[in-house]
């Protein structure tokens, strides 16, 4: 294989994969000897991407500033355009600006060919109900996933009761007409799922539980994965 095509190769893997990426998956991956990765993420380095990590530790794909942005397929555009639409139609106000910026910012690095692509996309989003504004802003719940930080809510749940809690959220789950923050309840001591629309008021405590978000979401996952 052609050092040029490797280093494509290893690229794409470094932007598929969930990191830390072992060295042992990056060979597999792009089908090389181990020595010879690490002189190709070397040679990445040397060409400004910036990639944390080392053999024994795993890698982690930082950025890319100097290399050439990827070229999509037709199939890649579709599925693309798409994800953004059903944002600007299922999310608050605030993420669905950032999906027609991230869409504006997608079609202006394209060449001329791709920008028609996207712009005349076979594959469209129809929502004839916007979703139920939510009580509280939710770039506050996404704010305190993605710094791990505390929550103090007030709930009410199916039945009108209300309640007050303490909370780890650990991501916001986008479902047909509402919305569910997966979190750690302190009180409860418990996974719980809360309708974002039925979060009465929410503000942060200033407490921290870094670095136990992705391990608690997991945990979540693989109990939800367990109850289906």
């Amino acid at each position: 294989m052609a050092r040029s095509d490797r280093l494509l190769r290893l690229l794409q893997a470094f932007r598929a994969l969930p990191p830390p990426i072992t060295a042992a998956r990056l060979a597999e991956e792009t089908g090389v000897s181990a020595r010879t990765l690490y002189r190709d993420i070397d040679s990445l380095r040397a060409a400004g991407a910036i990639i944390e990590g080392a053999p024994g530790y795993g890698y982690r794909f930082v950025e890319d500033v100097a290399l050439p942005p990827q070229t999509f397929t037709r199939t890649e555009i579709e599925a693309l355009v798409l994800g953004l639409a059903e944002v600007r139609h299922i999310a608050d106000p605030d993420l669905a600006r950032a999906a027609e910026s991230a869409f504006a910012k997608l079609t202006a690095s394209l060449p001329e060919r791709l920008q028609l692509q996207a712009i005349h996309a076979v594959n469209g989003v129809y929502r004839p109900e916007p979703p139920p504004p939510a009580p509280v802003d939710a770039a506050l719940l996404r704010a305190a996933c993605w710094e791990e930080g505390e929550l103090r809510i007030a709930y009410v749940d199916a039945e009108g009761k209300a309640s007050e809690r303490r909370i780890w959220p650990l991501s916001i789950v986008y479902l047909d007409r509402v919305s569910i923050l997966l979190a750690w309840c302190r009180e409860r001591a418990a996974f719980r799922r809360f309708r974002i629309d039925r979060i009465a008021a929410a503000a942060r405590t200033g407490e921290s539980f870094r670095p136990r978000r992705v391990p608690l979401l997991r945990e979540f996952i693989a109990e939800m994965r367990a109850e289906a």
